[in-house]
């Protein structure tokens, strides 16, 4: 293998993001800042960042999709599992470096790092706040106060992530940008269903094969091959192929389970505070059983990225599918006792 020793004040190794010293500009400035005003900001803008995570993303969005209204929560996952694959291969196209790797001055917040890994551009925390925040913000049925709420929430995520350095701001743009514009032809394609129902099966295998060259993608292309000052790689472009792999185990369980709960179970969110409660209760003991007990046993026993793909399905089925089909039958025999 050519082991190239990467340079920061030279080339990064992609012709199609190169560094700019306006976001180094910004991203110093920022950092002077935030050492100069201790922990005060840094904290409340951590807090921001928590937000922008996968898990809490799709914890609120389950919960919407379970307790409050269905409708929103199938918008919300399916434009969230579509962003996904956009981040996906925008990544592995670009292949940009952190901040930190192209100009040592950088110096990020340590704790934010440790969710700061593989490449840089686009940001997916920005890309997982503007499927949530942003996708309610631009829904009609959204409030004004609401709304504003909404977009406050999706810009504190994205600048969460260039004031803690470990993005830059062309990451946060295109990223919350990306995710937005997602959302945006998401709810243009469920709109589109309503007058073609009978088309869900088509979107269903359409989506879940996107999703498989993007991996195949990923998994094929060349990666490039920069070692700091240690001899360690960089990027380990493999294991940013293998994030491609947990698209297609989402994407494929929420288009899968979507199928099968429009034909099979039709649950509706029209139901009491005490049923919403027991739907919220039971659904995130479910969901935090499968994330940590569940898939970590599956993902010993398999097989490379056979493990990162089931273990991505189960999760999302379990919101999609089997927690809504498990409320149906124990609601349905509640029913029958009282009836």
């Amino acid at each position: 293998m050519n082991r190239k020793k990467y340079d920061s004040s030279g080339s990064w190794g992609t012709a199609l993001l190169k560094r700019k010293t306006m976001d180094i500009n910004i991203l110093l400035m920022l950092q002077s800042f935030r050492e100069g005003t201790g922990a005060i900001f840094t904290e409340f803008l951590s807090k921001m960042t928590w937000y922008g995570e996968m898990n809490t993303v799709l914890i609120i969005s389950g919960l919407i999709y379970w307790c409050v209204r269905k409708e929103t929560g199938i918008y919300l996952l399916m434009g969230w599992s579509g962003n996904r694959i956009v981040n996906g291969v925008l990544k592995v196209s670009v292949c940009a470096y952190r901040p930190w790797i192209r100009d040592a001055r950088i110096v990020p917040e340590t704790a934010a790092m440790k969710t700061a890994t593989g490449y840089s551009f686009p940001s997916g925390h920005s890309m997982n706040g503007a499927s949530l925040f942003g996708g309610l913000a631009i829904k009609r049925d959204i409030g004004t106060g609401l709304r504003v709420l909404f977009l406050i929430i999706m810009g504190l995520i994205a600048f969460s992530r260039i004031f803690l350095g470990v993005h830059t701001p062309q990451d946060i743009l295109v990223g919350t940008g990306a995710g937005v514009l997602v959302m945006f032809l998401t709810g243009k394609l469920l709109q589109w269903l309503e007058v073609h129902p009978d088309k869900d099966i088509t979107v269903a295998v359409i989506g879940i094969l996107i999703a498989i060259i993007v991996a195949v993608y990923a998994a094929l292309k060349p990666y490039p091959t920069d070692y700091d000052a240690a001899g360690n790689l960089l990027v380990d472009g493999l294991k940013m192929a293998n994030d491609t792999f947990k698209a297609v185990g989402w994407v494929s369980a929420f288009l899968a389970g979507w199928i099968l709960e429009r034909r099979f179970v039709g649950f509706t969110t029209e139901v009491t505070v005490k049923q919403r409660v027991f739907r919220m209760t039971g659904g995130l003991l479910g969901y935090y059983t499968v994330i940590l007990i569940i898939n970590p046993l599956i993902k010993a026993a398999a097989v490379g990225s056979a493990g990162t793909v089931i273990t991505c399905f189960i999760q999302m089925f379990y919101i999609i599918f089997l927690l809504p089909a498990i409320i149906k039958i124990i609601e349905r025999r509640k029913q029958m006792r009282n009836g």
